[in-house]
């Protein structure tokens, strides 16, 4: 029988060398955050036959995986005449697939989950990372009715030819007449 544990002598660095000393018991229950996702992604290794370490941390991101960018969206509830207030302001750090071409003519539509749906859409802009469009949309609707939907932004483009690039939702259980400001991340539209 052979003795598989490994042998190191004091002050060897036989386990990692680029954050930490994973041997030392303080760092034992740490949690190292992935820059890209901020998610805990495991760090690990362990001897192959040859006796020599292989890191199990490796991080790739699929096409579904990267930062599509981030809407900017105020919300209001105007209770005594039973109005929402959707303000759309800005899409930061966006991006779009190459098939939509360089400058394809990009819009927000959105949509209030209502058993009969409301949509809406903003004015069609010229792509760029960064695009402003400030237009605000009233819609009637009692609170209550509200609070049990959520409303979905699609970001489109217009030429050349109408596609979804990406999307986001928010709940809107928490509606007051104090304008709410929020960041949206954009996903992948889904299938």
């Amino acid at each position: 029988v052979s003795d598989l544990r490994p042998r190191t002598l004091p002050g060897s660095f036989d386990v990692s060398r680029s954050m930490f000393d994973l041997r030392s018991p303080p760092h034992r229950f740490m949690k190292r955050y992935d820059s890209f996702s901020s998610v805990p992604s495991s760090t690990s290794s362990r001897k192959d036959s040859q006796g020599s370490n292989r890191s199990l941390d490796t991080i790739t991101l699929s096409g579904d995986e990267r930062d599509f960018g981030r809407l900017n969206v105020k919300l209001c509830y105007v209770s005594s005449v039973e109005q929402i207030w959707i303000t759309v302001l800005h899409c930061k750090d966006l991006s779009w697939p190459s098939s939509c071409g360089e400058n394809p003519r990009i819009y927000v539509k959105g949509i209030l989950t209502l058993p009969k749906p409301v949509h809406f859409k903003s004015s069609a802009k010229e792509g760029c990372s960064d695009i402003e469009f400030m237009e605000t949309f009233v819609f009637a609707i009692k609170l209550q009715s509200l609070q049990a939907v959520r409303l979905v932004f699609k970001i489109q483009t217009q030429t050349p030819r109408k596609k979804t690039i990406g999307e986001c939702s928010l709940a809107l259980r928490e509606l007051s007449s104090e304008e709410s400001s929020h960041w949206l991340d954009i996903s992948p539209p889904s299938k």
